[in-house]
């Protein structure tokens, strides 16, 4: 698993989550990379819902590991073993909105899908993707389906 940490406008930042949605994202993601040589980093976010009080959470799970499950599933199913060059994961904890808007500061673009399924508890590309949309600096492609 990498960490992306370069902050460079040659980067395409996708939000991903599980969801059919999201999947589609990384697909556009690659398409549009493939068209300008931009990178792809995809990027999944969790934090512990507020309803979640400490007694509740199961002994021994890892949110993390499990996040890192979610995405490199989601890039598997995306891709298979075509991977694009140059894709990078991050996995990181905090509220999805915030966590891709601070990602995509000075990138080409950033790509949400249009609304996600829950896929990872508390991941909700709907709510995501406006505030996404909303408070972008760079360029936001919301995908609506892979069409």
């Amino acid at each position: 698993m990498s960490e992306a940490s370069d902050l460079s406008s040659e980067r395409i930042v996708v939000g991903v989550d599980g969801s059919d949605s999201s999947k589609d994202a990384l697909r556009w993601a690659s398409r549009i990379a493939t068209a300008t040589g931009a990178t792809i980093e995809a990027v999944i976010a969790w934090q512990f819902p507020a309803s979640l009080g400490w007694s509740s959470i199961p002994e021994g799970w890892d949110p993390r590991e499990d996040a890192e499950k979610v995405v490199i599933n989601a890039v598997d199913a995306a891709f298979g073993a075509q991977r694009p060059a140059g894709l990078s994961v991050l996995t990181q904890e905090g509220y999805p909105s915030k966590i891709l808007l601070d990602r995509s500061n000075g990138a080409q673009m950033l790509v949400v899908g249009s609304r996600g399924h829950g896929g990872f508890v508390g991941l909700l590309l709907g709510s995501v993707s406006a505030a996404c949309a909303e408070h972008a600096t760079c360029p936001v492609l919301v995908v609506h389906g892979d069409r």
